[in-house]
């Protein structure tokens, strides 16, 4: 079986995003499916990690194009660039940037790689014709990758599967983007027009395949997963009581509950404060740090910009707690940071803050993993807290999680195969 995969985000592309794709053409590779990636030559990619190049397969067909991305052209004069290139909106922009942020969100539909669609159209048309291909696969967001697998069903018939790494109109920010109501419209015709025509729809998780139901009954969890099993016993915990978070964190991400109540522990045992350290590694939003600094917990803070994934693993598997905070949205329920899983690999103690009945809650509770702790139980998160640092000087912080070998990347790639079988035989 040969496969074609349509992603924007490749190695050297850093962050969770690409691991998703990177390990399922490893595995699919392993099993003997002939994979061939399409993927822009000159990305503009906000974090860039070289060691994830050595996860790529030696046999892996990589095919590369050039993309016209205005993005370059109109974050010129925005000081924010990095910041909204790695899912940040300014809170507070001004008029240049105003205007800069409506351009984006209304002339650029899906997104600011539109202009990618057409050329990738043409040239993966001329490709087919003359390379046989089973299955062609979008990967999204951005979502006009969609758009090129659309296409390409329409024109050539080709069997296509749509894979939502996280969803469209629900996604974190949609609702932060100066959206007019005909770009609304538009958003929503694209994605139930993608959704339905599609052969197969790829989620990850249970919230999402039920709001999809509404336009294609085939729809599947494929679940996002971690690359290594029990890398927890490779570091040494911290001699700190490590309060961790590893990954972006937006203003819609931002805790406000647990700086509260750890300003108010603080205040009250000076042993805690001395103790405690908040680690917080990768890209955080300015109102993150202002509501820091307003709780006196500066001191106590790290702020770690990037690391490498290697990096990120010791600190996972040192850290005393793992912070988990989930964007307080409309979908937060469907929420499933990939992050989570590269947590349970860890064995460390998680601290979610998020919905209770929500789809994250259901995987840690499932697998004894951590705590899941509501955005307004104030009282609940300092008692839980506590109870963990009561066990931390006691040095036995420790979890039993369980059932976590099911999200092994490895194994899901064995799910992934057998639906790219199915499709292929219909």
């Amino acid at each position: 079986m040969k496969v074609l995969l349509i992603t924007y985000y490749w190695p050297p592309a850093g962050g969770s995003g690409v691991q998703r794709w990177l390990y399922f053409t490893k595995y699919l590779t392993e099993m003997g499916v002939d994979v061939v990636v399409y993927t822009p030559e000159n990305p503009e990619y906000a974090i860039v990690d070289q060691n994830l190049v050595n996860e790529v397969p030696n046999n892996l067909e990589v095919i590369r194009t050039k993309i016209f991305e205005p993005n370059q052209i109109l974050t010129y004069f925005n000081r924010s660039k990095k910041q909204e290139s790695a899912g940040f909106l300014n809170p507070n922009p001004g008029f240049l940037e105003r205007q800069l942020q409506y351009i984006r969100a209304n002339f650029f539909i899906p997104d600011a790689r539109k202009f990618w669609v057409k050329p990738s159209v043409d040239f993966l048309t001329d490709y087919l014709r003359n390379n046989h291909v089973d299955v062609v696969i979008s990967s999204g967001p951005p979502h006009s990758m969609h758009l090129i697998g659309l296409a390409l069903k329409e024109k050539l018939g080709v069997k296509w599967v749509a894979d939502f790494r996280d969803p469209w109109l629900d996604i974190d920010y949609f609702h932060q983007l100066p959206l007019s109501k005909k770009s609304k419209r538009k958003h929503a015709e694209l994605e139930k027009k993608v959704a339905e025509k599609a052969d197969l729809l790829l989620v990850v998780g249970k919230s999402m395949k039920d709001y999809f139901k509404q336009f294609n009954d085939n729809s599947e969890v494929l679940s996002n997963g971690f690359a290594f099993k029990n890398m927890g016993k490779m570091s040494s915990l911290d001699t700190a009581f490590s309060l961790t978070h590893i990954g972006l964190m937006n203003a819609d991400r931002n805790p406000e509950i647990l700086w509260d109540v750890l300003a108010d522990l603080i205040k009250a045992d000076e042993e805690f404060s001395n103790d405690l350290s908040i680690n917080l590694i990768g890209k955080v939003d300015s109102k993150v740090k202002d509501q820091i600094k307003k709780n006196n917990l500066e001191k106590q803070t790290n702020y770690v910009d990037y690391l490498p994934y290697d990096e990120v693993v010791k600190n996972q598997n040192s850290a005393q707690v793992l912070l988990l905070p989930i964007n307080q949205v409309p979908f937060a329920k469907g929420i499933i940071t990939g992050k989570v899983f590269e947590y349970l690999q860890s064995k460390r103690p998680i601290l979610a803050i998020a919905p209770k009945e929500g789809d994250l809650a259901e995987i840690i509770n499932e697998t004894k993993s951590g705590v899941v702790i509501d955005f307004r139980e104030k009282e609940k998160l300092k008692e839980v807290i506590l109870s963990f640092y009561k066990s931390y000087k006691a040095k036995n912080l420790f979890v039993d999680s369980e059932n976590i070998d099911q999200y092994d990347r490895k194994e899901i790639a064995k799910n992934l195969y057998a639906l790219l079988n199915k499709i292929n035989a219909e």
